[in-house]
C-alpha cells in the first residue's frame, strides 16, 4: 500500500526528536527511487518510488552502485557535513520537509531543504536552496509532463494543488451533521467519509465505517442518525492531534497485508494485528520482502530479458529441429520409391508427372509414385536417392544439434532461476559475465575490463555448528563444488530442479541427520522450488560429483545418492544464516 498522510504524520512525529540536530555524514542512492542519509548510528530512508514512497530510519544493509547516480552527487556536494534543523509536514498532505543547517563551498552558512512528496506515482524527492528555488530533483517534470506544476532547476518550489476538500481534522460535530445528512442515502459509510473530507485512507475510512456500525458495508440509509459515525470520527482526530500512535502491521497467512497507526479491527480473525515497537522498524518488515523483489526486478532486468530472449529463441529452434528430424524418421520412403523408378525405366518415358507400379516391397502392392515432368527417368530415381541421403546425414546432424540446443536450453533456465535469486549488485554482475563467457551477451569493448569482485557463497550453520555454502550463480556452483569443496563433504541439490549446489562442510566427521535436513531445506529454498512442499533433495559425497564434457557452468553429473524430502520456511532457514 502507499503511505497515507496520517500515517506519515507519525513517521515525523516519531523521526524529529530522533533526527533534529544530527549531521550528515555520507549519502547513498542505492536505488533509483532511494536516497540513504547516514547519520552517527542512523540511517534515514528517503523513498520515492511510485508503490512504497516514505521516509524512516532503516536497518536494513543496501548495496550500491559502482559509480554514484548524478542526483547522489548534488546531495553529497549540498548536504554532507550539513545538520538536521527540523522536520515539518503541512497538514494531512503527504510530503514532507526536512530543513537542514548547510555550508556551501566557501564555509558560508546557509539553509537546504530535501522535499519528500509521498504520492504515489507522482512521488518524488526535490532538493531546495535556502530561497526555495529548485536546486534539483529526482525527477524533473516539465510543461509536456503537466501543465499545472513543473519541477525544474531555477524554479521557485510550488506544493502540489489542494484537492478542495475538507481536511477530516478540522470537521466539528454541528458540521458533520449537516454534511450526513446531505449524503445520498445509498452511500457507504467510508464511500461518504473519502468523498467529503481530505486526509482520510480508504483503510480508515473503513475502520471507520467498522466502528461506528460494526461492518465495512453499511449504508447511510441504515444508520439511525450521524452519532455514532461522528464519534468513531472524533476519536481518531484526538488521537492524531495527542500524537497517540501505535505501529500495527496486518498480516494474512503470515504475510503483510497492510499497516496503520492505530489498531485496526475490520478484518477481525482475517488478519492478524500485530504490534511493533516503532514505524520504522514496522516499515522495515512490511517492506523488506517486497523492496527485494522490486530491487532484483529492476537491476536484472536487461539480464531477464536477454535470457529469456535467448531461450525463447532456443525453444523456436528446437521445434524446428524436431519437427525436420520426425521428418528424416521417414526417409526410407525416398530410397523405396527411387528403387521402384529404377526397376521400372523400361516402362517410363520423359514428361511423366507419376508411376503407376507395384511395390515389391509390400507384397506388390499398387502404389503412384510423384514424378518431376521436367526431368528424365533417371534423373527422378537421382533426386529421390539424394533426398535420401540428406535425410539420412541430417538425422545424425540434428540428433546433435538438439542434444546442444537442449543443452544450452537447460543453462538458460538455470539462469534464470539465478537471476530470481539474486539478491546484491555482485550477484548481477557475476550473471552479467557468466553470460558474456556463455556467449548469450556481447562481450565488452577492448578496452574495458570487469573489475568488479565475484560475491562469496551464503554462509549458513547447522544447529550443530557445521558449515554449509550456497551457490549464488552457476559459475559459483562449479568453483565450490569442483575446486574448494573436500572430496568428503555432503553436496546436495534439489533433485531435477533448478536451484544451488550446496555443500555441507564435514570437518572429518559424519554429520548427523538433522544436518542434512538442514542443508537439504536449504538446497530446496534456493531452488525454483521455493514455495512448494516436500521437495527432493539428492545428497551424495563431492567425490561422486564430476563435470561431464563440454557442460555449461552449473551442469554436473552424480552416482551414488540417497534423497531427502523437506518443505522450505524462510523463518527455518534465516535462523541457519551466518550473521
Amino acid at each position: 500500500m502507499a503511505i497515507d498522510a496520517v500515517c506519515l504524520t507519525a513517521i515525523v512525529a516519531e523521526l524529529r526528536p530522533r533526527l533534529t540536530g544530527l549531521r550528515v555524514d555520507k549519502i547513498q542512492q542505492p536505488a533509483r527511487d532511494q536516497v540513504v542519509l547516514l547519520f552517527r548510528g542512523k540511517r534515514l530512508l528517503l523513498n520515492a518510488g511510485a508503490g512504497a514512497p516514505r521516509l524512516q530510519l532503516t536497518e536494513v544493509l543496501r548495496d550500491n552502485p559502482a559509480e554514484p547516480p548524478m542526483f547522489c552527487m548534488l546531495l553529497r556536494k549540498h548536504l554532507s557535513g550539513a545538520r538536521v534543523a527540523g522536520l515539518t509536514q503541512p497538514p494531512l498532505e503527504r510530503l514532507v520537509k526536512i530543513e537542514f543547517d548547510a555550508s556551501d563551498e566557501l564555509g558560508r552558512a546557509g539553509k537546504r531543504t530535501l522535499v519528500l512528496e509521498a504520492m504515489g506515482r507522482r512521488s518524488n524527492l526535490i532538493l531546495l536552496d535556502e530561497e526555495d528555488r529548485i536546486i534539483d530533483s529526482l525527477r524533473r517534470v516539465d510543461a509536456d509532463m503537466s501543465a499545472a506544476r513543473q519541477v525544474l532547476p531555477g524554479l521557485f518550489y510550488q506544493p502540489p494543488a489542494s484537492t478542495g476538500r475538507l481536511p477530516f481534522l478540522e470537521e466539528t460535530e454541528a458540521g458533520f451533521a449537516a454534511r450526513f445528512a446531505d449524503a445520498p442515502a445509498e452511500k457507504t459509510l467510508d464511500g461518504f467519509l473519502l468523498d467529503a473530507y481530505f486526509g482520510l485512507s480508504p483503510l480508515m475510512a473503513r475502520e471507520l465505517a467498522f466502528r461506528a456500525a460494526g461492518d465495512t458495508d453499511t449504508r447511510v440509509f441504515q444508520m439511525e442518525g450521524p452519532a455514532p459515525l461522528w464519534r468513531a470520527l472524533e476519536d481518531f482526530q484526538n488521537r492524531i492531534r495527542e500524537e497517540r500512535f501505535t505501529p500495527v502491521c496486518l498480516l494474512r497467512d503470515g504475510k503483510p497485508l497492510d499497516f496503520a497507526c492505530v489498531p485496526v479491527g475490520q478484518y477481525g480473525e482475517a488478519a492478524e494485528c500485530v504490534v511493533h515497537d516503532s514505524f520504522s522498524q514496522l516499515l522495515d518488515a512490511f517492506y523488506a520482502a517486497r523492496e527485494k523483489q522490486e530491487r532484483a526486478r529492476q537491476r536484472g532486468a536487461d539480464l531477464l530479458r536477454a535470457a529469456s530472449t535467448a531461450r525463447d529463441r532456443l525453444r523456436r529452434k528446437l521445434a524446428l529441429q524436431e519437427k525436420e528430424y520426425a521428418a528424416t524418421q521417414d526417409r526410407d520412403k525416398l530410397r523405396v520409391q527411387g528403387d521402384l523408378i529404377t526397376a521400372n525405366l523400361y516402362r517410363m518415358e520423359r514428361g511423366q508427372s507419376r508411376l503407376e507400379c507395384e511395390n515389391y516391397y509390400e507384397d506388390n502392392a499398387p502404389v503412384a509414385v510423384p514424378l518431376d515432368p521436367l526431368l528424365t527417368p533417371q534423373q527422378n530415381a537421382a533426386k529421390y536417392y539424394k533426398r535420401y541421403a540428406k535425410a539420412k546425414t541430417a538425422e545424425k546432424y540434428l540428433r546433435e544439434q538438439m542434444a546442444l540446443a537442449r543443452r544450452d536450453l537447460h543453462y538458460l533456465e538455470s539462469v534464470l532461476a539465478e537471476i530470481e535469486r539474486a539478491e546484491t549488485e555482485a550477484d548481477f554482475l557475476d550473471i552479467r559475465s557468466e553470460l558474456r563467457e556463455a556467449g548469450f551477451l556481447k562481450k565488452q569493448g577492448k578496452g574495458k575490463k570487469d573489475k568488479s569482485r565475484p560475491a562469496a557463497p551464503w554462509e549458513f550453520r547447522t544447529a550443530s555448528g557445521l558449515r554449509v555454502q550456497v551457490g549464488r550463480n552457476n559459475r559459483q556452483n562449479d568453483k565450490l563444488t569442483l575446486k574448494d569443496a573436500d572430496r568428503r563433504d555432503l553436496w546436495l541439490h534439489t533433485q531435477r530442479i533448478h536451484g544451488s549446489h550446496v555443500i555441507l562442510r564435514c570437518a572429518g566427521r559424519a554429520p548427523s541427520e538433522e544436518d542434512v535436513v538442514q542443508a537439504a531445506l536449504l538446497a530446496a529454498w534456493f531452488s525454483q522450488a521455493r514455495e512448494s512442499g516436500n521437495v527432493p533433495v539428492d545428497v551424495t559425497e563431492v567425490r561422486n560429483v564430476k563435470k561431464p564434457a563440454g557442460g555449461r557452468p552449473g551442469m554436473v553429473v552424480y552416482t551414488t545418492y540417497r534423497t531427502v524430502n523437506v518443505t522450505p520456511e524462510e523463518s527455518a532457514v534465516e535462523k541457519l544464516r551466518v550473521k
